[in-house]
């Protein structure tokens, strides 16, 4: 059986997308996503995004990740289904309204970046390690004077797996304030090793440095290592952000078809 698939990245995490209107897709193949995500055997992607239809948005996005198991929200996953759904020609009213699993998004393309609305965030947790911050994906946020770290990987999987996150697993970010903006390395879980960028991450870690006392709309350029992202919000009276936006590139490969 063939499949059509096209390839799409967001500050360098790649995806493989797949149009899913017809509801083909096997949702319960996870050994096809494996393959499918494999770099040397398939495609090659940190994780698998079908474009589905809903009765009540414009498409839902549903995220698989490497490993082949559903995941939690992706922040640069769900840019790049924005840019897909524009370029199958799906009609927005101003911006697009998806369904994802942690709840509704709207995104809103503008030339060569895309604007995506993400959940609102209750707190940022202390833990003994650092920040906790849930922004559809369970982060781990912790400060270091540097980032070039030879054994990141290796660390930031200690992390991953000390026994308070281990059965549930958790994201794992350094970063490194740099003037008045941050630079980042992450490790997802799932894909269970470092990826160029990580959307839910970088809205994590702008989170984590804000200024929970100011009421205004507080942003922040983020660097990743596959490219730049912003993130703005709005504290709100709980300890937490609403209105939180990340904006950053969306870009397509290309596509092709795959014998499976």
């Amino acid at each position: 059986m063939l499949m059509k698939f096209s390839k799409y990245q967001g500050a360098g995490n790649d995806f493989i997308v797949v149009d899913d209107r017809d509801e083909i897709f096997d949702l319960t193949d996870q050994a096809l996503i494996v393959r499918l995500c494999d770099r040397r055997f398939g495609v090659g992607a940190d994780g698998l995004i079908l474009l589905r239809n809903h009765t009540d948005f414009d498409f839902e996005m549903v995220y698989f990740n490497s490993d082949g198991a559903p995941s939690s929200m992706c922040g640069n996953g769900g840019r790049c289904i924005a840019r897909f759904a524009d370029d199958l020609g799906i009609p927005q009213k101003g911006a697009y309204s998806f369904l994802a699993v942690d709840g509704p998004h709207e995104a809103i393309i503008e030339a060569q970046v895309i604007h995506l609305k993400m959940s609102d965030v209750e707190k940022i947790e202390l833990v003994p390690e650092g920040k906790k911050v849930e922004t559809g994906s369970p982060h781990l946020i912790l400060e270091r004077e540097a980032l070039d770290i030879d054994d990141f990987v290796q660390e930031a999987r200690e992390y991953r797996n000390l026994e308070a996150y281990k059965q549930k697993g958790i994201n794992v970010n350094f970063i490194l304030r740099e003037g008045s903006g941050l630079k980042i390395r992450t490790y997802e879980r799932g894909v269970e090793d470092e990826t160029l960028a990580c959307g839910t991450g970088v809205t994590a870690a702008a989170l984590s440095v804000f200024n929970p006392m100011l009421k205004d709309v507080q942003s922040i350029e983020v660097k990743a290592r596959g490219g730049d992202l912003s993130v703005r919000a709005k504290a709100n009276s709980t300890g937490g952000y609403e209105d939180v936006w990340l904006t950053g590139p969306a870009d397509f490969v290309y596509s092709g078809e795959i014998k499976f």
